[in-house]
């Protein structure tokens, strides 16, 4: 049961110190309380208080972590219902399954493409996350022949999955994760697969088709022991799913309910369509899946995937920047225009996929804007003439080029006559509002 923030007051030094950052000790407890702060952020609360505290303390749902040679996949720690609240923290991961019934020519086939590929995102290496192995033959042989093959093939975390405790067994001694997955625990063999989730430090996935269900399983393999669980609601479509993952979620944060505090696990049905199981695992990542299972592997099915994980999982508080600089784009000399534009990664990778796409040569002035927009950094006095005239000196673009020639983005054409002020002698252009545009722009004026 969590502690109110009097409880937990009672249980602190009292001080008013001011070393977790708060004005009072009272302050702190109603922060603790609403878990929007961490006990450790307290340096002097006692080893006894710290004991009693740690279950009120600790976050609303359990952070499970996979481990395999370097890789790790985390899922869990979330704290709000919506992003927005705060911010998510560890996005769910994106395996791709293989089955024991294929052969290791066909297992080869889909593991080694899938787990080379990664894309360029705005600055950042978008990969999948690991491979679930399931056994359909029911063979103990088969399926531990297959988790080797995929082992061999990778080194990223595995999902073991099948409901037969013997394969499962022999799946997880032919594996050489430190921390798998394991699915599942359901009503009929919840026990035995406790006990080798126990035996080989596994996290283990509980299935069950009601919120009483899983609660009940987690309660007993918590009993047995183990303490790091996914929860699969296994309902039947995404309407059903979606509402039983929202009550789960909600249950754990808004109410503190330990027994469904697990991050959530979404694999299609065998046999779901290609357009199904995108929509599953869509709404998998955005509701609130902390690892997420598909069948298909192709660059056109798990980039969207990719890319929409990333934009949930990325902290609107923080936004994705590039560091300010000078940038160079194809090879440019010194009679090449000089660009200007924010160092809001977005930003910066439209303005720059145009200009390389184009096989034109320019400099990239990237001003300090706090990561913002154009528009945006504009608006709130993060990107004006007097902060690109000193980056233009800060960053040496007059030794760079053998003109005095700067191109503004269209959007804030307003600072042109200020820039020119700014610096003496220097011919402030304005260009195109949009960066599509620019590749003309640059034929025509240039």
């Amino acid at each position: 049961m969590a502690l109110s923030g009097i409880q937990i007051y009672k249980m602190l030094p009292k001080t008013n110190c001011k070393d977790c950052g708060f004005p009072t000790c009272l302050a702190f407890a109603m922060k603790l309380a609403a878990k929007q702060v961490e006990l450790s952020d307290c340096p002097h609360v006692s080893e006894e208080a710290t004991a009693e505290l740690a279950e009120s303390s600790a976050p609303p749902v359990r952070l499970i972590t996979l481990k395999s040679n370097g890789y790790e996949v985390k899922a869990g720690n979330e704290v709000v219902l919506f992003r927005h609240e705060k911010t998510f923290y560890n996005k769910p991961g994106l395996f791709v399954r293989v089955k024991d019934d294929e052969s290791a020519k066909q297992i080869k086939a889909k593991v080694a493409p899938a787990d080379a590929y990664h894309v360029d995102y705005v600055g950042l290496d978008l990969t999948l996350d690991g491979f679930a192995v399931q056994s359909v033959t029911k063979d103990a042989d088969a399926f531990a022949a297959a988790v080797k093959t995929v082992a061999d093939l990778s080194q990223r975390p595995l999902i073991l999955m099948s409901r037969e405790v013997d394969v499962m067994s022999a799946g997880l001694a032919a594996s050489d994760n430190e921390t798998p997955l394991i699915y599942a625990a359901d009503s009929g063999n919840w026990e035995a697969m406790a006990n080798l989730a126990k035996q080989y430090k596994a996290a283990l996935v509980v299935t069950g088709s009601s919120l009483e269900e899983l609660a009940d399983l987690s309660e007993k393999i918590k009993g047995k022991g183990v303490e790091d669980m996914v929860l699969d609601p296994a309902a039947g479509d995404l309407s059903a799913r979606l509402a039983l993952s929202t009550q789960i979620r909600r249950l754990a944060l808004k109410k503190n309910f330990r027994a469904l505090g697990y991050p959530l696990f979404v694999a299609p049905t065998n046999g779901a369509d290609k357009a199904y199981e995108s929509m599953l695992a869509a709404q998998g990542i955005v509701k609130y899946a902390g690892f997420v299972v598909i069948d298909t592997f192709s660059a056109e099915h798990v980039y969207p995937l990719l890319v929409l994980r990333q934009n949930i999982y990325t902290d609107p508080q923080k936004p994705i920047q590039v560091l300010p600089g000078l940038y160079e784009i194809n090879n440019p000399t010194s009679d090449d225009p000089v660009l200007v534009t924010t160092n809001f990664s977005i930003t910066y990778f439209s303005v720059a996929n145009e200009v390389e796409g184009a096989g034109l040569p320019a400099w990239l002035l990237v001003a300090e804007a706090e990561g913002m927009s154009v528009l945006t950094a504009w608006a709130a006095g993060k990107f004006d003439a007097e902060r690109i005239a000193k980056d233009v000196k800060r960053f040496g673009v007059a030794d760079k080029v053998n003109h005095k020639r700067i191109v503004l983005p269209g959007h804030v054409a307003v600072l042109s006559g200020e820039l020119e002020e700014e610096l003496p002698g220097w011919d402030v252009r304005v260009g195109p509002r949009e960066a599509v545009d620019l590749p003309a722009f640059m034929k025509q004026v240039l």
